[in-house]
């Protein structure tokens, strides 16, 4: 039986927050993924890292501010940290099960960047926020340095940086071969590492990409029988937290275009996972889309729940 190749996208609740959940949530989110790999699932992994490298950033800020002679490090750098930070220990609590179950397979990390355009308008607006609360000083020492800040009344300023749409993924020739290999590959972690292209050279960005977008993507390049995006819900669902709140089982892109033009989706969490399915069954209209909550990925691979979207 041929195996099916599938990117699984991970959302916040496989991961945790600080250093210990973490640790705990991968150990149950390597038993979801073992679990797919036992029902002749071939996986290629994506992330995100909003947490991580938000926690990054305000631990390399306060280094910065108590001690003035280290140089501030930029979001690109906080980026590959959390890359390798999360990969770290995805890859482990993967192998470890595998290796519990008798099962013999590499798993690799594949540190990633993803070029976008200088030009995008998100650089202009930026709006994705990071790191800690700052005073009205540090704020201003921000601005001077080029930086966005944004105001939340009560609690002090956060930095904002764009979030630009990815063009492509450097390293996508060497996940292939891993992949085709057999491998397990865990990439694009927290929607890739933003880099512009300039000459021969790629400089990092001041940036995020979201993660459901690199999800679409990745799929996508990889050609991949289907996208499992895994998030907080079981469903995604129509009138979402209101009295008539309804569960969508299955939908075509098209339906899925509808449900976006009525508003149906929050802008914030299942409006991008809809646009990075419509981004992905639109390259590789044969494939399809689930999206489900970790805790129910094995009912949903059966059928017995989760949301399915086709091209038709």
């Amino acid at each position: 039986m041929n195996k099916k190749k599938v990117v699984v996208s991970l959302g916040h609740e496989a991961l945790g927050v600080t250093i210990l959940e973490q640790q705990a949530a991968v150990k149950r989110t390597a038993k979801a993924l073992v679990d797919l790999i036992e029902n002749n699932y071939q996986l290629t992994i994506t992330h995100s890292n909003g947490r991580q490298v938000s926690m990054i950033h305000k631990a390399m800020s306060e280094l910065r501010r108590i001690y003035t002679d280290y140089t501030p490090a930029p979001m690109c750098v906080c980026s590959a940290m959390s890359q390798g930070y999360v990969g770290y220990d995805l890859q482990n609590s993967i192998r470890a099960e595998l290796l519990a179950r008798g099962i013999d397979k590499n798993v690799s990390t594949i540190l990633t960047q993803v070029t976008v355009d200088p030009y995008d308008e998100a650089f202009y607006e930026p709006q994705k926020v990071i790191g800690r609360y700052m005073s009205r000083e540090d704020a201003d020492a921000e601005i001077k340095k080029g930086n966005y800040v944004i105001e939340e009344p009560g609690k002090g300023f956060r930095r904002i940086v764009a979030a630009p749409k990815p063009i492509d993924i450097v390293e996508i020739e060497s996940i292939k071969l891993l992949a085709d290999a057999g491998q397990i590959v865990i990439a694009c972690g927290g929607g890739g590492i933003p880099v512009i292209e300039q000459q021969h050279a790629l400089k990092g960005a001041s940036a995020v990409i979201e993660k459901d977008d690199i999800a679409g993507k990745l799929a996508g390049e990889l050609y991949s029988d289907q996208l499992i995006i895994l998030t907080s819900v079981e469903y995604v669902y129509t009138g979402f937290g209101t009295d008539s709140q309804t569960p969508i089982q299955s939908m075509t892109v098209d339906e899925a275009k509808n449900y976006t033009a009525q508003g149906e989706f929050g802008e914030t969490n299942m409006l991008p996972k809809i646009e990075a399915a419509i981004a992905y069954l639109e390259k590789v209209p044969s494939g399809s889309v689930l999206i489900t909550s970790l805790s129910k990925v094995n009912d949903a691979i059966n059928g017995k729940t989760g949301t399915i979207i086709t091209a038709s």
